[in-house]
């Protein structure tokens, strides 16, 4: 995917959170995030937007905090979800293609690495607010999301992910199907998490796998962020190893 698809879709989906929160209401649960209320949701929203705005229009290169402080009153967190995403866009469209500024994952650019990681983190919130409304959740493009599970595979989980390690090694194959094709397997053991890109690879070099988990990408990418059932999808094998996954996966 282009830059400019991250952003148009980064756009897009925080257009539909701000939406979805504001008819569920500031004080709805988040049955997604059980500790949550759409208001936590949205001003944590809100204060990463503003934060990942601030490297890309600053062209910072030491990490900071998260913006805090006092936060609009519950009538007014959706329009300042609003406003914080619109800022985020214009400063990622005004962006120059050779930026240089923190980040926290390997990536082409660091243009690159804010569009899209800010593209992933808003579509999963919106899929929360959403989930909050219970009108039912809007599916990310196939593309976008076999793009999320090997942000969340490849870049995110292996940060350091300790509830993911397993006296038994264990390995989990997982795989998209449709039209948007992607395949990882995942290797489990006491030492940190190894994922490798298995799509294209053939079939007697992919490594034995204790469990498969497949189905269509958009339901996938919600899956493995604990936004829907694995019961939804295709598990095989050892389904400890799926169930070890939705048990401790915490991001």
């Amino acid at each position: 995917m282009e830059t400019t698809d991250f952003i148009d879709t980064l756009a897009r989906d925080g257009q539909l959170l701000a939406d979805a929160a504001e008819k569920a209401g500031a004080d709805a649960p988040v049955p997604t995030c059980p500790e949550w209320r759409v208001r936590d949701l949205l001003v944590h929203t809100g204060q990463v937007h503003r934060w990942a705005a601030k490297f890309v229009a600053t062209a910072a290169q030491e990490k900071v905090a998260p913006p805090e402080g006092p936060q609009p009153p519950d009538e007014a967190l959706a329009d300042w979800l609003r406003e914080g995403c619109r800022e985020l866009v214009a400063t990622l469209r005004a962006a120059p293609a050779d930026l240089s500024c923190w980040t926290f994952l390997p990536a082409p650019s660091a243009l690159g690495f804010w569009a899209r990681r800010q593209a992933h983190e808003t579509a999963i919130h919106r899929a929360d607010a959403e989930a909050a409304l219970g009108t039912g959740i809007t599916p990310s493009a196939p593309a976008f999301a076999v793009d999320g599970i090997d942000e969340l595979l490849i870049g995110l989980v292996p940060r350091g992910l300790e509830a993911l390690r397993t006296d038994t090694p264990r390995t989990l194959h997982i795989r998209t199907t449709g039209e948007a094709i992607g395949a990882w397997t995942v290797h489990l053991s006491d030492a940190p998490l190894r994922v490798e890109r298995t799509e294209g690879v053939p079939a007697t070099e992919v490594p034995a796998s204790d469990c498969l988990i497949e189905g269509p990408a958009p339901e996938l990418y919600l899956a493995l962020w604990n936004r829907r059932p694995l019961d939804d999808l295709t598990v095989a094998g050892d389904t400890a190893t799926a169930r070890l996954w939705r048990e401790r996966f915490i991001i």
